[in-house]
């Protein structure tokens, strides 16, 4: 039974390797190969995965599953996973804002879909530094994020971890159906429009890390922390936005708005243009770029985890959305607009020059070049 159950093991790796492009035959040395692009590998496992239930109205490559389960509404689901050193540093964050920014990550995830959030899993894996008064506080974090929109945790998993702290959730959220916003639906002459302000979770993130002390008002370090430990889902706005049928295509600004627009542009086939001057940037921002000689939009562009929504509005709606916009307490900016595919991503300066867009957005794998 042995010798069958190790011929079987195997078979299964040898068959597992195949399936990823094949490696070495058996019997050979070999080496394995490092994953060098996280969208690339999804893009692969999106291959590899069993063709979707009917029920499956939007499966792997948007911000959330969509899942037809009712004639009344839809179901979301959305998973994130965080692990110590790669997303947070336990030296500069709280437990309490770490389980803080790991909710707001899913509930933006729901957010850019125009959806409301339902229930919530958590699994922790912990390692023997942490004590349970720790963990406690990272749970306290999850849920002071989630109570606003009424969130049940409703179950997890628990482990021990001989690497460091890893947290995974998973968060269920609904829309009416045929109604969720996607990144596919972005058309030539669409205005970009993104909500907030840009790079100030960048900001706040580099004076956590940075050595350097500059001139920066306690009020504008507070502002820029705040808003790295404590950033905010936009659940209202983009649940605005589908009441109106305002949006064509949408998606959460997590990795950076470099990154994220060309996830649009990707899943529409469009180009886009951005427009330089119009990012908003907050005073506080502003004066971190002119404390540490950085220039501000640079920041805006390259920044992710601010969790502000990125969306298009048709032509055609432009003044409606503006007119109903102004009826609103939201802080919507058109930085852009969409165009052909053959432009692919550029963007205009304050002076009118263009020139490609540079994707800036972090991403998993990636090497430095």
């Amino acid at each position: 039974m042995r010798e069958a159950r190790d011929r079987y093991c195997r078979l299964a790796v040898e068959t597992h390797d195949l399936e990823f492009g094949g490696l070495m035959p058996s019997g050979r040395s070999r080496r394995a190969r490092p994953v060098r692009s996280e969208f690339a590998l999804i893009r692969r496992l999106q291959a590899q995965a069993a063709k979707p239930d009917r029920q499956v109205a939007i499966g792997i490559g948007d911000d959330t599953a969509v899942i037809k389960t009712s004639s009344t509404e839809w179901t979301l689901m959305t998973t994130d996973l965080l692990a110590e050193g790669v997303h947070f540093d336990l030296a500069t964050s709280s437990y309490e804002d770490i389980g803080y920014r790991a909710a707001i990550a899913n509930l933006s995830d729901i957010a850019a879909m125009g959806g409301a959030p339902r229930f919530m899993l958590v699994s922790v894996a912990i390692p023997s530094t942490c004590s349970t008064t720790q963990i406690h506080q990272l749970y306290r974090g999850m849920m002071r994020a989630s109570a606003p929109y009424r969130v049940c945790l409703v179950g997890g998993d628990t482990s021990a971890s001989k690497h460091g702290l890893f947290l995974s959730i998973t968060l269920t959220g609904v829309v009416r159906p045929g109604r969720a916003l996607l990144r596919n639906g972005a058309k030539v002459g669409d205005r970009l429009y993104v909500t907030g302000t840009l790079g100030d979770s960048r900001a706040g993130l580099d004076l956590l890390s940075s050595r350097r002390r500059r001139t920066l008002s306690a009020a504008h370090r507070r502002f820029l922390l705040a808003r790295h430990h404590r950033p905010s889902a936009r659940i209202a706005e983009g649940q605005w936005l589908i009441k109106h049928r305002l949006a064509g295509a949408a998606i959460d600004l997590s990795d950076g708005l470099t990154g994220d627009l060309r996830h649009i542009c990707e899943e529409s086939h469009v180009g886009a243009e951005i427009l330089v001057g119009s990012l908003p940037i907050s005073a506080a921002c502003h004066a971190y770029a002119a404390a540490y000689g950085l220039p501000p939009q640079e920041i805006a562009l390259q920044g992710g985890e601010d969790y502000e929504l990125l969306f298009t509005v048709p032509a055609g709606q432009h003044a409606r959305f503006e007119r109903l916009l102004g009826q609103t307490s939201f802080h919507c900016t058109c930085i852009g607009t969409i165009t052909p595919k053959r432009s692919g991503l550029r963007v205009r300066t304050e002076r009118g020059t263009t020139s490609p867009l540079p994707l800036t957005s972090y991403e998993h794998f990636r090497r430095p070049s």
